[in-house]
């Protein structure tokens, strides 16, 4: 079982002697914070945890400072499923789901619809994004056509989540050298990982995942990261959003019901702006030194 201190962590591991890189992925709290808010079915609620382990692993194959994003769309049972990871490990998604949803392939979950997987660097540089259609049994399948198809990457992944936490395998065959020494690497370690059941994902830490499948192999283990979950929400940007609906329609609003009430989709977290809070708001698009408003 895991330890405290193998909780909400990502782990690296590199094989010695072959072009193969590896990470694994454990969430409890971070998790159960992110999901425990929405009453997600059970089936919603799996898949979700299953990006969120998902999009940790591939943030971390990334050297950038910014934001990666997953999100598939259709026109299923869940016709929307985002995750957000950032460069500092951050985490926080959501989903949108129809009433009935019942265990099915991922093409019927989420319907005819695509997979984007989107890359926001900071400081100005270029913002990529690379859209499939969605196809596989499950997400993980998804993910490794995807990075088949818009990376030329060979990336094999395993992911596994229930209501208390969510874990993740990767292996990624990186370009290999002219000293490499072990060309078959990458064909036994992936034989080897498609032997891991979703409960020893889940149970087992990195190490012990490691261990359990490669232990006859020469494997570097790195320390292990926190993970959180943390949303980028705040009242200024909020405001932002007021401001661009425009005074009058916010005016409407307040003479209907006296205070706008906006709640955060990812978080909960609830914003309310009475009707001079409102004119703060759009004096200050004007006032740029004028202080936001505290409550």
């Amino acid at each position: 079982m895991l330890r405290d201190h193998e909780r909400d962590t990502l782990q690296r591991f590199l094989f010695d002697h072959a072009p193969v890189r590896g990470e694994g992925v454990h969430l409890d709290t971070s998790w159960r914070v992110l999901s425990e808010h929405h009453g997600y079915p059970p089936v919603v609620r799996d898949l979700l945890g299953e990006m969120m382990a998902a999009s940790a692993l591939l943030a971390s194959t990334l050297k950038f400072d910014g934001r990666l994003t997953i999100q598939a769309q259709g026109d299923g049972h869940i016709p929307l499923i985002i995750m957000e990871a950032t460069s500092e490990r951050t985490l926080r998604g959501l989903a949108h789901w129809r009433d009935n949803v019942q265990p099915a392939p991922l093409a019927e979950l989420l319907g005819k619809g695509y997979l984007a997987i989107t890359i926001e660097p900071r400081q100005g540089r270029e913002r990529y994004q690379g859209i499939v259609g969605i196809e596989g049994d499950t997400l993980a399948e998804c993910l490794q056509n995807y990075l088949l198809q818009s990376e030329q990457l060979d990336t094999h992944i395993w992911l596994a989540a229930d209501n208390y936490q969510a874990a993740g395998l990767l292996l990624q065959k990186m370009p290999e050298q002219d000293q490499v020494e072990d060309h078959d690497c990458w064909n036994r370690v992936v034989h080897l990982a498609n032997t891991i059941t979703p409960r020893e994902l889940l149970e087992l830490p990195t190490a012990g995942i490691v261990h359990r499948l490669f232990h006859e192999e020469d494997v570097r283990l790195f320390d292990s990261l926190p993970i959180s979950f943390r949303c980028s929400c705040s009242r200024e940007r909020v405001a932002d959003m007021l401001r661009n609906f425009g005074i009058d329609e916010v005016h409407k609003l307040l003479d209907e019901q006296n205070t706008v009430e906006v709640t955060c989709e990812y978080c909960n977290q609830p914003y309310a702006f009475d009707r001079v809070d409102a004119e703060q708001v759009f004096a200050a698009a004007h006032s740029p030194d004028t202080p936001p408003t505290q409550h």
